[in-house]
């Protein structure tokens, strides 16, 4: 008996897609989603999910492109009251590392590695203006330059941590047990920020 096809619009049906291909993502990492997978999850044909998003590839970049939207999202929740309060570079860090812990670092690197690169403008600006701002209220303005460049080592360190994190605390000489634990190194990338940038303790 043929599996119930559900009709949906075009914009509900690339979110279900999406949604089915994050999941699958959570789930079994990148070698879990497939057309053939998210198509099933959703009772939609491999077809019907092509028509939507392509091939494969297409799907992770869309994929990736809405693991983005999330990180960006959710900094810019965490932001939003450092303003009148300290920069909590900490819960920043954590937010970040979140998204990136479901998959979407596994998915990143896959992709840049197949030579796809991104064309869209940083996602994590909004992080690059608060710090600043951070900065210059607290008398330690310095180049935005150096803000950006901040920044872009935090993001490339986080993604990277996810995928080969343990791997590279072990090759320092860190034990097994504690090369598991990101929680010490992500500690330790706060305390840098904080003083590359001259930010006050959280």
């Amino acid at each position: 008996m043929a599996a119930t096809r559900i009709r949906r619009a075009p914009e509900e049906a690339r979110r279900a897609i999406l949604q089915a291909a994050e999941e699958l993502l959570v789930e079994g990492g990148l070698e879990a989603v497939s057309v053939r997978a998210v198509a099933k999850r959703i009772g939609m044909t491999d077809a019907g999910v092509a028509h939507h998003f392509g091939s494969r590839q297409d799907l992770l970049v869309a994929l990736l492109r809405h693991g983005g939207r999330r990180i960006r999202g959710a900094v810019e929740e965490a932001v939003a009251g450092w303003a009148d309060s300290q920069a909590d570079i900490n819960g920043l860090i954590r937010t970040i590392a979140r998204v990136y812990d479901q998959g979407y670092a596994e998915l990143a690197v896959a992709l840049h590695a197949a030579g796809w690169e991104d064309p869209g403008a940083g996602f994590l600006e909004p992080v690059v203006q608060i710090l600043h701002d951070t900065r210059t209220r607290v008398g330690r303005p310095g180049p935005l330059a150096d803000t950006r460049l901040a920044v872009a080592a935090l993001h490339q360190a986080l993604a990277l941590d996810a995928f080969y994190g343990a791997a590279f605390r072990r090759s320092a000489g860190i034990s097994e047990s504690a090369a598991k634990r990101p929680g010490p190194q992500r500690t330790w990338w706060a305390n840098t920020l904080r003083t590359a940038l001259g930010l006050p303790d959280d």
